[in-house]
């Protein structure tokens, strides 16, 4: 069974004209500093070397996040993705050069955003098997059995959170494709955790609706291991959101 970004792109499409009306949620991209911890010690992660792919499941079980290293400004995109039962082959491609991109020459963490195929169970364990370039990597994921989401199902676009390795963490937002949010700072003792972004009333946004990755780093030592929440502060994404996984 074959998923592509094309049918992830139509799936939100249909809230567009809403979007219009709506304006956008604005933002400069952020990113998290790279993680040191094992992702073996992860819940429901890839194990292995540093150098290993991380993953997370999104959006109440729709979507996942693929986690690779390089330009921060450069992130690659899902091309394709095919289901073989609980097994997933994900390709991961560099964004088209339009002319006006450049990528900077750092090496950080960059999450890839795409939708798990019909069929595919969240609630049970999922392979990813994961090509980018010349890179081949598998990335085990726990299923959660407290995912309502149906793979395919229209999004009910709320923000969500899961886990990559012991201290960093995947959140997803909806909002502007060119208005991505920039974390601020980060807050983090016990079962919860505090997230300001930046705010810029005057940044201009487009008009459209649009799932956005943000990696964030809340350390090894200071979550517990039994499930934290986050509060969300700025950016136009004031809320709490539950880190699954």
């Amino acid at each position: 069974m074959a998923f592509s970004t094309r049918l992830l792109a139509a799936a939100v499409s249909s809230f567009a004209v809403a979007v219009l009306l709506a304006g956008c949620v604005s933002g400069p991209v952020g990113t998290a500093p790279e993680s040191t911890g094992d992702p073996s010690n992860g819940p429901g992660q890839s194990s292995g070397d540093s150098d290993d792919l991380e993953g997370t499941l999104l959006d109440d079980g729709r979507l996942f996040a693929v986690v690779t290293r390089g330009s921060s400004t450069c992130v690659p995109q899902v091309d394709q993705v095919d289901a073989d039962g609980q097994t997933v082959s994900v390709t991961l491609v560099d964004p088209a050069d339009d002319g006006d991109r450049v990528c900077t020459d750092d090496l950080a963490p960059r999450a890839s955003i795409g939708a798990l195929p019909e069929g595919v169970d969240p609630t049970k364990e999922i392979t990813l098997q994961v090509a980018y370039k010349d890179l081949r990597d598998d990335v085990d994921l726990d299923g959660d059995p407290s995912f309502s989401g149906t793979p395919g199902s229209s999004t009910e676009y709320l923000p969500s959170a899961g886990w990559v390795d012991d201290g960093t963490l995947v959140l997803l937002t909806w909002g502007s494709s060119s208005c991505i949010p920039v974390v601020e700072g980060v807050e983090a003792a016990g079962s919860t955790a505090t997230v300001t972004f930046t705010t810029d009333d005057q940044q201009v946004c487009t008009m459209d609706m649009a799932p956005r990755a943000t990696l964030i780093e809340l350390g090894d030592d200071a979550v517990d291991d039994d499930g934290v929440t986050l509060t969300l502060v700025g950016g136009g994404l004031d809320g709490t959101v539950d880190v699954r996984g």
